[in-house]
């Protein structure tokens, strides 16, 4: 049976990716209401790519496909403005919508099975040699990653699909994905100048 929950909405102007930390400051009411409504009940709310619309104002159409969002810290900036610092969890898909008095979105959404702790497979070695490199120069949170994370496919798909320069509807393509190595297997297609290892002439 598929696991359905109620799940606030918050959409955004990007893609908040499963392991990917996002940082989010908060104004609007109806925003700060569903932070206080999360901290009360321990809740938590979705991020979704907006379709049509913008970030404030009327509700906006946002994806189908998101990301649950996770607090890890809040902090209050200079000008007043709630900062949070967010954690992408679990993948869902959007069954059906409705707009609160207040213009929340909230939906009804069926979490997707976790990913499978699956190795890279051969055909997909470089991107983890890829990734590697990426982490080496870019550094950040995730760049004492060692082999355990570099060797799997679900982790290397996710990462790279966080610091690779791609766009929003790309992302969000690769959130429908169920299979991991599907996954890299798209990331292949939009990687440019990528070539396969040449066979050894004998």
């Amino acid at each position: 049976m598929t696991d359905t929950q109620t799940l606030p909405l918050f959409p955004l102007h990007g893609v908040l990716l499963p392991g990917a930390a996002l940082g989010l400051r908060v104004f609007e009411a109806r925003y700060l209401d569903l932070v206080r409504e999360c901290g009360r009940q321990g809740g938590t709310f979705g991020i979704c790519l907006i379709l049509e619309g913008e970030e404030v104002g009327a509700p906006a159409t946002p994806a189908a496909w998101g990301v649950e969002a996770l607090v890890e810290d809040f902090d209050v900036g200079a000008d007043g403005v709630l900062e949070l610092r967010l954690r992408g969890a679990r993948r869902f898909h959007v069954s059906r919508t409705r707009v609160r008095d207040n213009g929340l979105v909230v939906a009804e959404v069926e979490w997707r099975d976790p990913d499978h702790d699956d190795e890279l497979r051969p055909e997909h070695a470089l991107l983890g040699l890829l990734l590697e490199r990426i982490l080496e120069q870019a550094g950040g949170e995730f760049a004492g990653a060692g082999p355990a994370q570099l060797d799997q496919a679900a982790w290397v798909g996710w990462r790279l699909a966080e610091l690779l320069p791609l766009e929003d509807e790309q992302r969000l393509v690769l959130l429908q994905e169920d299979d991991p190595h599907q996954r890299l297997d798209q990331l292949l297609t939009w990687i440019p100048d990528f070539e396969p290892p040449a066979e050894a002439e004998l």
